[in-house]
């Protein structure tokens, strides 16, 4: 079993930056895939970033390319993701994943099988 949870959300203006942060706690955190996804009230959970056991290898969503970027800190069980140049269709609850998947490339494109998921954190960006 594996506790994530999230913190760093918040209000921030359009053109703002937010880190948000994923503490993890019960299994040894560099087993797992980690990754970041959102959801809007009414719309399905979607992918955002992701990052290998390592940390060696790191994805992201086309929306989020060039401004959002993932990273852990595997010694402090923590995975971050700082949030630049945010717009206002970024508002939304941003929730923490973790996969024991093998395979750092696909399993975030499978979120309704993820293995943990946080309670999210709220991120909204005013225009």
């Amino acid at each position: 079993q594996v506790q994530l949870v999230e913190s760093g959300g918040g209000l921030v203006q359009a053109g703002g930056s937010l880190r948000l942060s994923c503490a993890a706690s019960g299994r040894t955190f560099s087993n797992y895939q980690m990754g970041w996804f959102r959801q809007v009230p009414g719309k399905e959970r979607e992918f955002v970033a992701a990052i290998s056991r390592s940390g060696g290898n790191t994805y992201y969503a086309d929306s989020v390319k060039g401004r959002f970027t993932i990273s852990r800190d595997n010694a402090k069980n923590t995975v971050f993701l700082q949030m630049n140049s945010l717009k206002a269709e970024a508002t939304a609850v941003y929730y923490c994943a973790a996969d024991l998947s093998p395979f750092s490339g696909t399993w975030y494109t499978r979120s309704g099988s993820v293995d943990y998921w946080g309670k999210g954190t709220l991120v909204t960006v005013s225009s």
